[in-house]
């Protein structure tokens, strides 16, 4: 949410069926890396689909502040880099709003150089643990000034020469691991990651497209260790952007629950790295259509077509949660709408997000008449397929904790619930997805907003 805007509450109410075809704005993690590497590569980078929501936006003008060149030209974004190695010192603290994987991603960019740069953020990011990042750069011989629990604010040094370190991450977060192989870019000789369970993988993929030395080794456990020569050059590079599966999961999980839609949706990212809620989903019992499975820019791209299903409970393994961190609270949506109970494993990562997300999610079940049990790691929901007493017919309000994704998926579990569901604030939506409002609303969904009082 933009510094100082007044909450603005939405309320969602029982649908006719949906259809159309859509196209999802541009993948988020792709999009913050696209201008990250583009303003870091030497000559030009021209990106299309770039999503153009708060978060991203905020990565490019720390790029801006360090010296890259961005301009938009048309639906185009065109980029000449500063060559890397040669970012200059930000003149002013770089400000990332919410954005968690800009800030922790550009820490690792940027800490390494021989400079000041500081860090803050809006009120949501600034609660959130940032000392994940901190500790391998303090590792490389980063001076870090930090707020108590090594949060915001954050002053970064980096030393005279960088030490090149071989770092074990120590939880499941591509953030982490990228954030080392970004600090590696700086650091003469190898910077080696090793990866117990593997997350998503656009870091490595798009740093060989610019034409980063980077290596990669699954064994046969399937940890992966990853290697990235310092100092090198990076080229700029030609992006089309596709469309971000975390943002896909709303239409999808809606045209799932209201009964009789047909929805199609062009151009998704289908890494194996982020398919965890379509696998999740086909379990389930939905019907999704994997339509023109092609390759786009190194990356699976496919369009999907999703009829309404009944869905049956169904156990989520632990080790598919970082392929659908960002999922979960969708997905508990989903199932409170199957038959049966929907076992959720291995989601500590939630607690650590935008907002206590697996509290939160538990929180709004409740609220709303789901039967559900919240624990250290896990969420139990218990459906009902029929919808009968979920909402809230008194209209009391999801606390959304500026958190746009259980914003999102509360107002999705209005448009099939019996009664209405509201939430206290959809303007953060516009951190990730601003066209939600207008591409839910196209395909049929009754979502409204009204303006918010000042608190």
């Amino acid at each position: 949410m933009a510094h100082g805007a007044l909450p603005k509450p939405a309320t969602s109410r029982k649908s006719p069926a949906l259809s159309g075809t859509i196209r999802i704005p541009g993948d988020k993690s792709i999009s913050h890396r696209s201008f990250m590497f583009g303003g870091l590569a030497s000559g030009q980078t021209r990106i299309t689909g770039l999503l153009e929501g708060e978060d991203v936006i905020n990565t490019g003008k720390a790029m801006q502040a360090m010296g890259a060149r961005i301009v938009k030209d048309g639906d185009t974004w065109i980029i000449d880099g500063v060559g890397n190695g040669c970012l200059l010192a930000p003149e002013a603290p770089l400000d990332f709003g919410n954005a968690g994987t800009g800030c922790r991603l550009t820490m690792g960019l940027v800490g390494v150089y021989d400079f000041d740069s500081t860090f803050i953020g809006d009120a949501s990011l600034t609660k959130r643990p940032m000392g994940r990042v901190l500790n391998p750069l303090r590792e490389m011989g980063v001076q870090v000034k930090a707020a108590e629990g090594d949060r915001l604010p954050v002053t970064l040094h980096g030393p005279k020469t960088p030490a090149p370190i071989t770092y074990r991450v120590p939880m499941a977060s591509a953030q982490v691991k990228s954030a080392v192989l970004l600090a590696g870019l700086n650091t003469p000789g190898i910077t080696t990651v090793i990866e117990p369970i593997m997350t998503r993988d656009h870091t490595e993929k798009m740093l060989q497209g610019f034409g980063a030395n980077l290596t990669v080794e699954t064994a046969s456990d399937g940890v992966r260790t990853i290697r990235i020569e310092g100092r090198g050059k990076l080229t700029g590079q030609v992006i089309d952007v596709p469309g971000d599966p975390s943002s896909t999961a709303f239409p999808l999980v809606a045209a799932l629950l209201v009964p009789g839609s047909d929805i199609t949706i062009l151009n998704v990212l289908m890494n194996p790295t982020r398919t965890g809620l379509i696998l999740t989903l086909q379990e389930m019992g939905a019907d999704i259509e994997i339509l023109n499975p092609r390759l786009a820019g190194g990356e699976d791209v496919a369009d999907l077509r999703v009829r309404s299903s009944s869905l049956k409970g169904v156990t989520v393994p632990e080790d598919r949660a970082p392929s659908m961190i960002d999922e979960y609270p969708v997905l508990a949506v989903a199932a409170a709408f199957a038959e049966g109970t929907t076992t959720m494993l291995g989601l500590e990562e939630l607690r650590v997000k935008e907002s206590d997300r697996l509290s939160a999610v538990a929180a709004g079940l409740k609220l709303n008449g789901v039967d559900c049990d919240e624990g250290e790691a896990t969420l139990v929901v218990r459906g009902r397929p029929d919808g009968r007493g979920i909402g809230n017919a008194s209209g009391a309000a999801v606390e959304t904790h500026l958190d746009h994704r259980i914003a999102m998926s509360f107002l999705i579990m209005g448009l099939v619930a019996e009664h209405p569901v509201t939430v206290d604030d959809a303007t953060m939506i516009a951190t990730s997805f601003p066209e939600f409002m207008d591409l839910m609303t196209g395909l049929g969904a009754k979502i409204e907003t009204r303006e918010g009082k000042a608190a």
